[in-house]
């Protein structure tokens, strides 16, 4: 429920938003970000590109349907602090088993609302996502600001290692919200789409990724054996899987040298799938670069075109960094799509290796389903591989 205590959130640059505190009692610091989806705000807290993040939504009211198991994303909140305009005092809907405001302070994440998320939004868009901090305990504006100027920057840091599996296991009935049931294509009836003729096998790394990425994969062919962001091309390969996956995850690409590696001696050998932090794993393994963002893009209404075949579609999206397009032509890689708001680089594959990825988010958890059919073009590509045709 929301409170009278009274919570401040400020930004390196010494701007101060004070509002009302919800969630955990906590002092944290990270780099403020916004997200314009309208819905999903329980995904988007658990999803692990988040980790170090303060997140702000555009949305004008949050918390209105409440948080149920079936939808988190990880098992736990994965960024630091949450921001909102307006948080709603009840949480309306059949599915909800706890409120918002409980499920932030059992995880101890900490929230502030009634700022004015507009000006904040406008703030980051002119000048940029900055360091930031939110307390929701007694703490000067002075003390605020200091805390957020004295942040380590995003930059140069791998987020990767805090939120990876440990061990591999095996993606299977162990999910929480028993989603692995074969998935219906776009376009269909809400039908079951047609047994397989044959399961894939995929290695997929985890370097941060969603539960939904696993439930595609499973719903669209595959059986998922789940490595940790460290493992080694040779585990990879004891694993002896048809493809490899590479998912989302937090924090600056190029601090990631050991996948760039492990990445750069796998793709040769197997069709390769990735998507956010993987397209840019992807990306240095062939010899290429990324750079930070003025803002990112995170949000479920991204238009990306593909330069192929000249369709649109709206994506799910959440990264501050990107592709520089000119660095991946000596590895071989060809810009197959891009952002149409900026022109920022959204996909990529190689030259002639069976290889390709996306810079956005294909589960849609949430977001649009337009990317779903990429799931099948991995599929197919595995196929023809195993086939001898690629």
């Amino acid at each position: 429920m929301p409170t009278h205590k009274p919570a401040v959130l400020a930004l390196e640059d010494g701007s101060v938003f004070h509002g009302l505190a919800f969630g955990a009692d906590a002092t944290v610091a990270g780099e403020c970000v916004f997200n314009t989806s309208m819905t999903g705000y329980q995904e988007i807290l658990t999803d692990p590109s988040y980790f170090g993040q303060i997140v702000t939504m555009t949305a004008s009211q949050i918390g209105n349907y409440g948080i149920t198991a079936a939808d988190d994303e990880a098992a736990a909140p994965m960024c630091s602090g949450f921001v909102v305009r307006e948080l709603s005092p009840i949480a309306s809907n059949w599915r909800s088993q706890q409120t918002l405001p409980a499920y932030l302070e059992k995880h101890g994440i900490p929230g502030i609302s009634d700022i004015d998320t507009r000006t904040l939004t406008k703030k980051l868009r002119v000048d940029g996502a900055m360091k930031c901090c939110l307390s929701t305990l007694p703490l000067t504006d002075e003390a605020a600001i200091e805390r957020a100027r004295s942040w380590e920057d995003i930059a140069g840091s791998d987020y990767v290692k805090d939120v990876t599996c440990q061990t591999p296991y095996l993606w299977g009935a162990d999910d929480p919200a028993r989603f692995n049931a074969p998935y219906q294509p776009v376009g269909t009836t809400l039908g079951i789409l047609a047994e397989r003729p044959q399961r894939f096998r995929v290695a997929a790394f985890d370097l941060g990724a969603k539960y939904t990425i696993f439930r595609k994969l499973i719903r669209h062919g595959f059986d998922v054996q789940v490595f940790p962001a460290n493992a080694s091309a040779a585990m990879i390969r004891e694993y002896a899987p048809d493809g490899l996956f590479l998912s989302n995850g937090p924090g600056d690409p190029a601090a990631l040298d050991y996948m760039h590696r492990t990445v750069m001696d796998l793709i040769p050998e197997l069709p390769t799938f990735g998507i956010c932090l993987g397209h840019q794993m992807l990306t240095h393994a062939l010899g290429g670069s990324t750079f930070k963002l003025k803002f990112g893009h995170r949000g479920g209404n991204q238009p990306v075109k593909n330069l192929d075949t000249g369709k649109v579609s709206i994506t799910a999206q959440n990264h501050g960094f990107a592709t520089d397009p000119q660095s991946i032509e000596a590895g071989g890689g060809i810009v197959t799509e891009i952002n149409l708001n900026d022109q920022t680089v959204e996909g990529l594959r190689h030259r002639e290796l069976p290889v390709f990825s996306v810079q956005y988010h294909p589960e849609a958890a949430p977001g649009p389903n337009d990317a779903d059919p990429l799931f099948q073009d991995f599929y197919n590509l595995i196929a023809q591989r195993l086939a001898g045709k690629v």
